[in-house]
């Protein structure tokens, strides 16, 4: 949600012309109970609230749901309401995989405002005190803000991945296996690096080396240039793929590996997927009432691989949809008075059948997709 103020304490000033008392009043049982009675003046009822002297804290509530490899089977993903506050506020962004430590709150809920009897359904929350990164990786390092000498990547005899002062032990301790294995060499002296994560990349699918080694180069991207000095915007480093061919050819397959191997990613299936999903959705905020934007499936993949299954029998215009998030790495929203442009910076991975559901090899490659 946006950042919202919360009060601590607040300060009242007499409203009297004579008297200007001012009494700071602190926050007790989540209520600021105004003075009835001036102590200088004696007024009564006379205090009035000064904005800019109270005291408030940064606020934020976040909208948690667990990953869909640990939801039981035939159940839907439980959400939870997460409060955080102060340091915590802008931390993590949509589609982040993260562990909270806090505490799990129940607050009564009232039907109407104005009434103060509450409702016997309590509504819970989670009152966060730490939030941790469950995945570490090139997610946490935005892209756009490499900052190359003479416009060049570092090389690898540099060695700044080994450099202890930008990097923790358990990284250098990664980096130097890395390293091992992209140094190794068969009996011909050539390097085995290739063959290796070709081999490691779905082990239980048969052969499909060239399609795996295809969807290697995907989930390791390019790397992100300037476009030019005196102009804006990035050269695009990700890499879109579609696998067509017929049924049982393991498609669906490899897009759960390519899903699960990408550091944050979206799976979903073309057939249930929506203009709406895809992009974002507005809905009302329970706690303000406001209007709320919701991520869609490409926001929320943001730096990742948002996998698309059944590609053929996606609906013409949610399609449509992807051409901007492909080509401008963004996802335009004009919805409800609320203008703006989400960040998709994301590779997309879709699989579909041919035509007819069987590939022709008299037809070409264009006639057999489209």
């Amino acid at each position: 949600s946006d950042l919202m103020p919360d009060m601590l304490s607040a300060v009242f000033r007499c409203t009297v012309e004579d008297c200007k008392h001012e009494a700071a009043v602190p926050l007790s049982n989540w209520d600021v109970e105004e003075p009835t009675r001036c102590e200088n003046c004696g007024g009564s009822h006379t205090f009035q609230l000064v904005h800019n002297d109270s005291n408030f804290a940064d606020r934020q509530m976040l909208k948690l749901q667990e990953p869909p490899e640990l939801v039981p089977d035939g159940e839907t993903p439980q959400n939870v309401a997460v409060q955080v506050f102060d340091d915590l506020v802008d931390q993590v962004r949509p589609g982040d995989r993260i562990e909270v430590t806090g505490i799990y709150r129940a607050t009564p809920n009232r039907p109407n405002k104005n009434w103060r009897q509450c409702s016997s359904v309590y509504r819970t929350y989670v009152d966060a005190i730490a939030i941790a990164a469950e995945k570490k990786g090139r997610i946490d390092t935005p892209s756009d803000e490499y900052q190359f000498e003479q416009g060049q990547p570092p090389k690898l005899e540099d060695k700044l991945d080994l450099d202890p002062e930008h990097n923790s032990e358990e990284d250098i301790k990664w980096h130097r296996l890395v390293r091992e294995l992209g140094a190794d060499r068969d009996e011909q002296g050539k390097p085995t690096i290739v063959s290796k994560l070709v081999q490691s990349f779905a082990p239980s699918i048969y052969e499909e080396d060239e399609v795996k080694k295809g969807l290697l180069c995907q989930l390791f991207s390019g790397t992100p240039k300037v476009a030019g000095p005196n102009s804006k915007g990035r050269s695009r480093p990700e890499i879109n793929t579609m696998l067509c061919g017929d049924p049982s050819t393991a498609k669906s397959q490899l897009l759960q590996y390519a899903f699960k191997l990408a550091p944050r990613g979206v799976y979903t299936s073309g057939k249930g997927s929506s203009a709406v999903g895809l992009t974002a959705s507005i809905n009302k905020d329970p706690a303000t009432g406001d209007l709320v934007l919701e991520s869609g499936a490409l926001v929320l993949s943001d730096r990742g691989v948002c996998c698309i299954d059944e590609f053929d029998k996606m609906d013409e215009n949610a399609r449509a949809i992807l051409h901007e998030a492909m080509e401008q790495q963004t996802v335009s929203v004009a919805k409800a008075g609320i203008v703006c442009s989400l960040n998709a910076r994301c590779s997309i991975l879709a699989s579909a059948n041919p035509k007819e559901s069987s590939y022709d090899p008299k037809m070409s490659i264009v006639e057999n997709i489209n």
